[in-house]
């Protein structure tokens, strides 16, 4: 139980960021330590961004609901491996479709 509590409040910090997101004058980034890439609308840009990071802590929060069959549950692997596959679907998500929308062209 203590595990699947840890996992939530881990994934309500994604919720949290895409929340914040939503708020955000300038442009939200999505790779850690690197310049945001020119954005030629933020505003719909940042509403991108909020439901990528929204959606991503809840299905982080559906994908730790095996932690709670028990401490030694091969189910854990399901937990674990689920989220390693999210986190790559979400940074092709981001690459082919959110960025390639909402970057600025080079004139």
């Amino acid at each position: 139980m203590v595990g699947y509590l840890i996992w939530c409040l881990t994934s309500c910090l994604f919720l949290v960021i895409g929340i914040s997101s939503l708020f955000a004058k300038k442009p939200i980034g999505f790779w850690t330590n690197s310049k945001v890439v020119e954005i030629k609308d933020v505003k719909k840009y940042n509403r991108a961004m909020c439901r990528l990071w929204v959606s991503f802590g809840i299905i982080m929060i559906l994908l730790g609901l095996p932690l709670l069959d028990g401490q030694n549950s091969a189910l854990v692997l399901i937990s674990v491996g689920g989220v390693v596959l999210e986190i790559i679907i979400y940074m092709i998500i981001y690459t082919l479709v959110i960025e390639k929308k909402y970057r600025k062209d080079k004139e």
